[in-house]
């Protein structure tokens, strides 16, 4: 590959049809009107992508709560101040709409400055308080905020009011999340109205949002990336990448960075294995020194000018300054209202942690992020940064720039298949990340569980097996001695729920400061007494025998997990050199293999490392990746398969179209569902 050229790793390309971005009678686009729906709903979950109309939606909602559903205010709780200007001030009714949102400045305390830390942080909670002792209608505060106020004030301050939590995947199962207890405090008190919004319904560490009994009191609306790109009227094509080099990535930054894009830089975390260790702020100035010649800061945004070798200036945020009072004058001037509409207002934005989820520049087209990303929630809100519709922009792009791997080329191939396949699912708002065990007793009735492989030699009488089942999702292992549950919730739960009961027992204080601290702490203390408490406290309705089964289970898999992460890492315990892509990919590989999709359509060298190209994923790879998602979760025999691709054949030719996974008709779905089915038992017996 030439050097300056752009790695492209996916395409998305879409109709563009405008019909996303199109309102109705009320000012509401399609999305809104989904949501709209749902209004009466106490608790509703609304997963939708950045820029896809969240923070409108809630308006509409929040203003018929108000007016209609005997709601007294609405709370409105954002993870970081930049965020609360997208809940600003909002002439819906220039629209169509009845009413207009309205937040005094009082109550916007996202626009109070300082950080959510003492003393700033109890004027806030005050502020609290004295809004809803008010008659007026909405506030918006941070997360922080909001956990301080619900600390001091209790669950009963909030009763009769609708509390509305924006990028929601920062709620966690978790017990030690506190938001996330805060949250199923009022669900249990019943008294509240919420409302969730999320543009990535999963978390980084796999660990669940909601406990399944909460989450089963929502109602959900779902809009996919592909439904949002698909309906707006400029933006075309979203392209996906990965550039791997060599040396420091200061180097080779300007082959990524475009000055003629609106693009945002996240630049390493000083920890990371990219990052040049010459300091966050001597990084963001040498990405400046080699896009231009600096010519000073701008007096009213503190944006700094580069004098490009053409001479164009372009306008360069630095959100890396750790001087707090030049940041906020900075990201004041981003949030400015009257510039929204303004392409020119700012060229390139240079951010470390600022400007991911929630931040609202519709004009960027590239997301630059150096730096290998762990979290695919991360990297899911940072692609969101740049799919935002705007004129004169048909294409956007999210590239990631990393060091070469210390690893063979096949296994980076095969890495990045299954990260394409995950970022792929996640568009269509698919959970990628989670590992589903099946555990049962080794004993003289064991035999082998219906549609699992157990290798060569199948299943033996007198081993302990373990089989891979069909579609690859879930592994079945036995276990001499292990306890069964009796109860369908016990069952339930150790199909379902094992991922938060581990997470739940490995971030517990008192597991770790014993575990990892006291070297007398017999093993049986942590997992039987600890593990015993945590499954007894979160399932208290479980008898003492679904007790011990779920513990065990849990055990299970947390060792099953464990002995995942050993062969992942050195004898001493240290993480392999540089092979976090790698490593990172296989945490959400157990779910991804199993979609039988190659998206690399070749392989280019430059310099000394290489560059990844993959087929275009189009409207028909896309609707590839459903069905083959769709087709995991249902189960047929390879007869029930074949005849559900019978009768799509003659569905396609009666109708001319081939059955849609996403159809609204249930026989519509299953067909699709088959014939994605019989086409990975083809392609399962053609590798033999």
């Amino acid at each position: 590959m030439p050097n300056g050229e752009r790695v492209s790793a996916v395409s998305v390309t879409t109709a563009a049809s405008g019909a996303s971005t199109t309102p109705n009678e009320l000012g509401m686009r399609a999305m809104q009107q989904k949501v709209w729906a749902h209004r009466g709903a106490q608790y509703l979950l609304i997963k939708s992508p950045p820029a896809s109309g969240k923070s409108r939606a809630l308006m509409f909602v929040a203003l018929d709560k108000l007016t209609n559903q005997g709601v007294k205010q609405a709370i409105v709780v954002v993870p970081e101040r930049s965020i609360g200007g997208s809940f600003a001030d909002e002439a819906l009714s220039l629209h169509g709409f009845w009413a207009d949102w309205t937040v005094r400045p009082r109550w916007n305390l996202c626009n109070v400055p300082g950080a959510d830390d003492a003393p700033v942080a109890k004027s806030k909670v005050k502020a609290v308080a004295e809004f809803l002792d008010s008659e007026d209608k909405v506030l918006v505060c941070t997360h922080a905020t909001f956990r301080f106020a619900f600390d001091e004030l209790g669950a009963e301050a909030f009763d009769q009011r609708l509390v509305a939590i924006d990028e929601f995947h920062h709620v966690s199962a978790n017990p030690d999340n506190r938001l996330g207890g805060q949250l199923a405090e009022l669900i249990a008190r019943d008294q509240a109205h919420v409302v969730a919004m999320t543009g990535s319904y999963f978390r980084g560490d796999a660990v669940a949002v909601m406990a399944p009994g909460d989450e089963a009191k929502f109602e959900t609306v779902t809009y996919t990336y592909y439904e949002q790109l698909n309906g707006y009227q400029h933006l075309k094509t979203l392209d996906v990448g990965y550039y791997f080099y060599s040396g420091p990535y200061l180097d080779d930054i300007m082959k990524v960075l475009d000055p003629d894009k609106k693009t945002i830089v996240h630049i390493p975390n000083v920890n990371a294995r990219e990052s040049t260790k010459i300091g966050k702020t001597s990084e963001a100035n040498a990405i400046m020194d080699a896009l231009g010649t600096w010519d000073g800061e701008d007096e009213i945004t503190g944006f700094h000018r580069i004098i490009r070798p053409d001479g164009r200036v372009l306008k360069v945020a630095d959100l890396v300054d750790d001087d707090a009072v030049k940041r906020d004058r900075i990201v004041s001037a981003l949030k400015d209202p009257t510039q929204r509409n303004n392409r020119d207002h700012v060229d390139i934005i240079i951010a470390l942690g600022m400007a991911k989820e929630g931040f609202d520049w519709i004009w960027c087209e590239h997301a630059l992020t150096v730096g290998y990303r762990s979290s695919l929630t991360e990297i899911i809100q940072i692609i969101g940064r740049a799919t935002r519709d705007a004129p004169g922009k048909p294409r956007a792009m999210f590239t990631n720039l990393i060091a070469e791997p210390d690893a063979s080329q096949e296994a980076v191939l095969e890495a990045i298949n299954d990260t394409l396949k995950a970022i792929a699912c996640s568009l269509l708002m698919e959970q990628v990340l989670a590992p589903r065990f099946d555990f049962t007793p080794k004993n003289e009735t064991s035999k082998a569980k219906d549609g699992f492989d157990y290798g060569e030699g199948g299943y033996q009488e007198g081993r302990i097996n373990v089989g891979v089942s069909e579609d690859g999702s879930r592994f079945h292992m036995e276990i001499a001695g292990l306890v069964e549950p009796k109860s369908p919730e016990a069952s339930r739960i150790c199909r379902e729920d094992l991922n938060e009961v581990i997470a739940a027992f490995v971030q517990d204080k008192r597991t770790a400061e014993r575990g990892l601290f006291d070297e007398e702490a017999a093993p049986q203390e942590l997992t039987q007494e600890r593990m015993g408490k945590i499954v007894r406290d979160k399932y208290p309705d479980l008898t003492a025998e679904d007790v011990e089964a779920v513990r065990q289970h849990a055990i299970a898999a947390l060792n099953v997990t464990q002995e995942i992460k050993r062969r992942l890492t050195d004898d001493d315990g240290e993480p392999r050199s540089n092979t976090a892509f790698i490593d990172g990919a296989r945490r959400y590989a157990l779910e991804v293999k199993t979609l039988d999709i190659d998206m690399i359509d070749r392989v280019n060298p430059f310099s000394v490392a290489y560059s990844v190209l993959s087929k275009a994923l189009n409207e028909g790879t896309l609707r590839q990746v459903k069905a083959a998602v769709e087709a995991r979760k249902a189960t047929f025999t390879e007869e029930e398969a074949r005849d559900l691709t019978r009768r799509a054949v003659q569905f396609q030719r009666e109708r001319g179209r081939a059955p849609d996974i996403a159809a609204a008709d249930a026989w519509e779905q299953r067909m699709a569902q088959g014939v994605a089915a019989f086409a990975r038992m083809k392609a399962q017996a053609a590798r033999g």
